[in-house]
């Protein structure tokens, strides 16, 4: 990877960070209150000590490398460069992340900031996983309070356009065409004995009737839910090689005509419905394995994977390509999110990210952060009502029936 600095003769005055997966757009009448044009300023002899000129600006998306992520990151630029030729001012350096660094843990921000390169030289990362990463960040620049102090900017913010803020962005469900339709999406659901009668009915009660193909796996066959034994002894942990029987079974067994597999466990609450219209953004021939990403030993050359709580979604060459590899794994019992992501990053097959995953329960999430998402899923039944969950994040709304109609100048737009 190539420093930011040696970019340019000069470090940038600001570097700013925008995330392309909940599509960040500049407001361009409010940067111009804020961003005086350099002649403007030179006719009326003001002084230039306080004010940054877009030139001193680096604009970093975080990009990803799936082609629907790449075009939305395509467009955000250029509405940057088209706001800034505007205000009449030198253009800013917007840089894709996809494109500045191939090292896999270039997501987690720190290895693209030039100023903590000294300090992630001569000292090993805390921490071997990454998980919230806006909170992992924070916590290592604050270092125990000896770190630079975070700056709230208000004009940074996450309300509506109309809002008079410098950013925002969009909280809708993407759309990219037509909805997949739910022939298209097989769910595997992984359970056990003991879970049989706690979990599953929860599962029918909810979002089971939304999924047109849907199979739950599990260490005995019990024909009241159906139940599939895969002749996988079951684990308390881990379960990847129930999940690696699961893989075979979609690709050997199904038809080909089922283009995506999504496999979730026995408590974990989806919405099938916004899946659709999500996966309509995405190519079947581009190998897909998609979901919350977390990250193992990123600083140390280690590989991201997704969370498999929150469900992991693959397309069919996803799945043949890892299949065709021989990358299995090495016990029953080991994590098969993180083997997965082992085994795709090997094969170069990128780990594609969304927001709308969750591996926790939504009280385990600040409530500003949720309140700008259209959720697709959640885990875990622990100490809540996961059919009031439900009911509240992702059951079915007149605002999911009518998003074809509202989204449809964004899918244009991509």
């Amino acid at each position: 990877m190539r420093p930011l600095a040696r970019r340019r003769r000069a470090l940038p005055a600001l570097l700013l960070l925008l995330t392309c997966s909940l599509a960040f757009v500049l407001a361009s009448k409010d940067i111009k209150k804020a961003v005086t044009p350099s002649k403007n300023l030179e006719k009326s002899g003001m002084s230039r000590k306080n004010d940054i000129d877009l030139k001193g600006i680096v604009f970093v998306i975080q990009s990803q490398s799936n082609s629907f992520h790449a075009k939305r990151a395509e467009e955000l630029r250029k509405s940057i460069l088209k706001q800034a030729a505007d205000l009449m001012q030198e253009l800013p350096r917007v840089l894709l992340l996809h494109e500045l660094s191939e090292q896999e843990g270039a997501w987690t921000i720190l290895p693209l900031l030039p100023q903590l390169t000294k300090r992630l030289k001569s000292e090993s990362l805390r921490s071997d996983f990454t998980i919230d990463l806006k909170h992992e960040i924070a916590l290592y620049i604050w270092d125990k309070g000896d770190g630079p102090p975070l700056t709230p900017v208000p004009e940074l913010c996450t309300d509506s356009v109309d809002a008079h803020c410098a950013t925002t962005f969009h909280s809708f469900l993407p759309l990219c065409g037509n909805p997949v339709k739910k022939e298209d999406i097989f769910v595997a659901v992984k359970t056990c004995k003991k879970f049989h009668s706690e979990r599953i009915p929860i599962v029918k009660q909810t979002w089971a009737g939304q999924a047109s193909l849907i199979e739950y796996y599990s260490d005995h066959a019990e024909s009241s839910i159906p139940t599939v034994d895969l002749g996988i002894p079951n684990t308390d942990r881990g379960h990847c090689g129930k999940t690696f029987a699961i893989l075979e079974r979609f690709l050997n067994q199904s038809h080909d005509r089922i283009a995506w597999l999504v496999i979730v466990d026995d408590d974990t609450l989806i919405s099938i419905s916004r899946l659709q219209h999500l996966l309509s953004c995405y190519e079947s021939g581009e190998p897909v394995f998609l979901g919350e990403r977390y990250g193992y030993g990123l600083g140390t050359g280690g590989y991201s994977y997704i969370t498999g709580g929150g469900g992991m979604v693959f397309n069919r060459e996803a799945i043949r390509r890892l299949l065709t590899s021989k990358c299995r794994c090495y016990s029953n019992d080991a994590p098969d999110d993180m083997v997965l992501g082992m085994c795709f990053s090997g094969l170069g097959v990128p780990v594609t990210h969304s927001p709308l995953f969750h591996q926790a329960r939504p009280v385990d999430y600040p409530e500003d952060y949720l309140s700008h998402q259209v959720p697709i899923s959640f885990h875990k039944h622990w100490n809540i009502d996961p059919v009031k969950v439900y009911v509240t994040w992702l059951a079915p709304s007149e605002e999911d029936k009518s998003r074809p109609q509202t989204q449809k100048g964004f899918k244009e737009e991509l």
